[in-house]
């Protein structure tokens, strides 16, 4: 149980959102305070009931976490959270799946798009002053989306929406996905993860949706490159553990594939000696898919109706894991 209204205290810890300040907006009457750092939110963890946070978090809080009892994760990834160690102490933990639908499926349409025509290409070449004339090489002419097929891996609120608005470029959206009977109506075909090999050489584009775990660690590897058309491009708005970054980059050079659009890479930040830097049939974004003006809102929108259930007495929370 975690203390009535009056009594509890949140603690909001964000390198960068500015979670409190838009939390006291509410007008709630709920205590609460911010950490930026690391440091700080160690330093303060055992003044919280109730903590929101990503990627800060270690299980090596939980010793000095007495009175936590609620954990809302202000992402929709939790894989740094010991689920057997919160279930111990007793802390419920739910994820933020659905803060950043909008944008992220957003992002990985404006990839799929850029690609497509060749935004990355034209942006070199403004920077260069160079005015590429008319093409007579077919192959190396911005491409147009209709008739095009586009795979996701990992049909939850992103890649629901994506579904919708890749169908409205007239695509061919193939889905893969667990739960094979309830889909997005917009998936023109649905397919259980294990026809992803089989899945790949019909796509155009690969999206991966997905979050990071056992199943999807290293899951685009060199044998998915191999098996992708030379023409295809690979998207990721999931977490750069999906991908063998090595086998990336040696598909991306050898022309196994035609190009990446990435959003998230496997060690964030991106080590400036990375080959993905300077790849020129790639355009890296550093993790920004789910930034927009709305974030730290939509985080609170969740956080706040899984406190109500949890006042309430509900054994089930939005997006619960523990």
């Amino acid at each position: 149980m975690i203390p009535p209204k009056e009594d509890i205290t949140i603690q909001f810890a964000h390198v960068a959102y500015t979670l409190a300040e838009r939390f006291a907006l509410r007008e709630t009457g709920i205590g609460h305070f911010q950490t930026w750092t690391r440091e700080d939110m160690a330093a303060r963890i055992g003044e919280a009931d109730v903590l929101m946070c990503s990627a800060f978090w270690n299980d090596g809080l939980l010793a000095r976490a007495d009175r936590l009892r609620f954990i809302q994760v202000s992402a929709a990834g939790y894989n740094w959270f010991g689920l057997d160690a919160l279930a111990e102490k007793g802390v419920r933990l739910a994820h933020g799946s659905g803060i950043n639908a909008n944008a992220v499926s957003d992002h990985a349409m404006a990839l799929i798009l850029a690609l497509t025509r060749k935004l990355h290409t034209g942006r070199d070449n403004q920077r260069k002053h160079f005015w590429r004339g008319m093409l007579s090489e077919r192959g190396m002419r911005e491409d147009e989306l209709p008739g095009k097929t586009v795979l996701i891996y990992g049909v939850g609120a992103i890649g629901g929406r994506l579904a919708r608005l890749a169908r409205a470029f007239d695509t061919h959206v193939i889905g893969v996905k667990r739960d094979l009977a309830n889909h997005e109506p917009a998936l023109s075909e649905v397919h259980p993860p294990a026809a992803l090999a089989e899945l790949l050489p019909r796509a155009d584009f690969v999206v991966l949706c997905c979050p990071l775990t056992l199943a999807t660690a290293n899951m685009i590897d060199a044998a998915a490159f191999a098996a992708m058309k030379p023409s295809a491009y690979l998207i990721n708005v999931a977490r750069g553990g999906c991908v063998d970054e090595g086998a990336l980059v040696t598909a991306l050079r050898a022309g196994a594939i035609a190009g990446a659009g990435i959003d998230v890479t496997a060690d964030e930040p991106l080590a400036e000696t990375s080959p993905l830097w300077d790849l020129e049939n790639v355009i890296l974004t550093p993790h920004t898919g789910g930034e927009t003006p709305k974030y730290e809102d939509n985080a609170i929108d969740i956080l706040l109706e899984n406190l109500d259930r949890l006042w309430r007495g509900e054994t089930t929370l939005r997006n619960e894991v523990v």
